[in-house]
């Protein structure tokens, strides 16, 4: 089921789409998303839904977040065999994941703008399948990872290229500038996916109608389930976590020469089974 948080006529709630409909849950079941997967809930608001009136259409509602606030925004370099290939540097696959950390500000909403900021003008994007964290754990075995799911979701994991090349080893501040990706538009529940579609979903990312991503998770080196397994080795893994699992290669820095996102751009980022995640291009406000 997907499952969305919204603002309507100047109030925040949450709850449930079915057939292009909103059912508000949040006047029923309190809180959030994020903490209706901190309580163990996701089934009960699920049957709920499928017992209510719808409330509202979903082209009447704006939009927001998932989550928020998640504990840990973790995300997964170069996780594609053929992204990999596409720095050209004739290194050979990776043995471990490249992970680094972004900020809940540095992601902004469906449907919402994705700042170019003042100080770069090679803003990128990179389409990516997001893990949604259900029950946590440590050193969590890989034959028992998609139990620890309650979710997946998308995100444009908009990168500022010079800015990653600031310092030597790491790339956290090209990740980082406010609402430079996005996160949606709603997570779709684990019990939608099969561990066969986990291991082959569909990604692909679009600029302005173009194709410029599209792989599937069967071209990984690091599936989903080791991913989860090796990040909650050294991370508690909490319910609400999220992790971004790596872009196809299409990057825009990959071209010759680079085409990094403009103010008009549209970026459309869809993923089988969850939906598609829709962000225009503006240059950052002077007064944010």
């Amino acid at each position: 089921m997907r499952f969305i948080a919204f603002n309507h006529q100047g109030s925040t709630s949450w709850g449930a789409v079915i057939d292009d409909q909103v059912i508000d849950l949040g006047n029923t079941l309190g809180g959030d998303l994020m903490s209706i997967i901190q309580e163990d809930r996701l089934n009960e608001a699920k049957e709920l839904a499928e017992n209510t009136a719808p409330s509202m259409q979903l082209a009447d509602v704006e939009i927001l977040k998932p989550i928020s606030f998640p504990e840990k925004i973790a995300c997964i370099g170069v996780n594609y065999a053929n992204r990999n290939a596409e720095y050209k540097d004739g290194s050979d696959a990776p043995k471990f994941p490249s992970l680094f950390i972004r900020t809940p500000d540095s992601l902004t909403a469906h449907d919402q703008p994705l700042w170019r900021p003042p100080e770069s003008d090679q803003l990128d994007y990179e389409g990516e399948i997001v893990i949604v964290i259900g029950k946590g754990g440590r050193r969590i075995k890989e034959e028992n990872a998609y139990e620890h799911i309650a979710a997946l979701t998308i995100m444009n994991e908009g990168t500022l290229r010079d800015w990653v090349r600031h310092a030597k080893f790491n790339v956290t501040q090209g990740k980082n500038f406010v609402n430079s990706g996005s996160l949606g538009p709603w997570l779709v529940s684990a019990d939608e996916f099969s561990a066969e579609q986990y291991e082959d979903m569909r990604v692909t990312t679009t600029v302005n109608g173009e194709v410029r991503q599209d792989d599937t998770t069967a071209s990984m080196m690091f599936p989903l389930k080791y991913i989860i397994s090796y990040c909650s080795q050294f991370f508690q893994l909490k319910p609400g976590d999220i992790i971004a699992t790596g872009t196809p290669n299409g990057a825009g820095a990959r071209f010759d020469p680079p085409r990094y996102l403009v103010p008009g751009d549209i970026i459309e980022v869809s993923v089988e089974g969850i939906g598609t995640l829709v962000n225009g291009v503006i240059d950052e406000p002077i007064n944010s």
